[in-house]
């Protein structure tokens, strides 16, 4: 009987190796939104890594997070790096290019809870009397991503940050700020 149970557990274990190996690597999550300000204020906040504690939807979730900032005080080289508690994680993000009310972006590097090497980018597009402004995600998922891919929607885990980061950015952008 035994020699059979573990025949059972291995085709069970090898069976999840497979599906999780045949799931996509690479992911990408976007959310856009519509910006009441020019495309010259909205690049001003973004490029500036120092203003994103006033919107970033992550600031909330450690207020004791300790944060360095490198480089120059905006643009391409500017880099924050960040350590808090087991939500905020630890990570740093740099900004890779970035040009005056069109794009800024962004190298950003998970080092916790779960270590990872993404590329953001911020697109701002004139619309209307504001910015059509669009945060795009685009990393690599190994086997452990995958495997965490399965039980959990990555896409509308973080694409909900995105989302308030937005709707945050607006309000700080119309000059309403935000509070926490």
């Amino acid at each position: 009987m035994l020699p059979y149970i573990l025949i059972g557990v291995a085709v069970v274990i090898i069976a999840f190796v497979v599906l999780v190996a045949m799931r996509p690597a690479e992911f990408c999550i976007e959310r856009s939104a519509e910006i009441g300000a020019t495309p010259e204020g909205v690049f001003a906040i973004i490029n500036d890594l120092h203003a994103w504690e006033k919107w970033s939807p992550w600031e909330k979730l450690d207020r004791n997070m300790k944060k360095t900032f490198t480089g120059p005080e905006a643009g391409p080289g500017a880099g924050m790096a960040w350590a808090g508690n087991k939500k905020a994680g630890e990570g740093r993000i740099s900004i890779v290019e970035s040009k005056p009310a069109e794009f800024v972006a962004m190298k950003l590097e998970m080092l916790s809870p779960f270590p990872a090497t993404n590329q953001v980018r911020f697109t701002l597009t004139p619309s209307g009397g504001g910015t059509r402004v669009t945060w795009t995600m685009i990393g690599h998922n190994g086997f452990m991503g995958k495997a965490f891919s399965m039980v959990c929607n990555l896409d509308k885990m973080v694409g909900k940050d995105f989302e308030e980061g937005l709707a945050n950015l607006n309000q700080v952008a119309q000059g309403v700020g935000v509070s926490g």
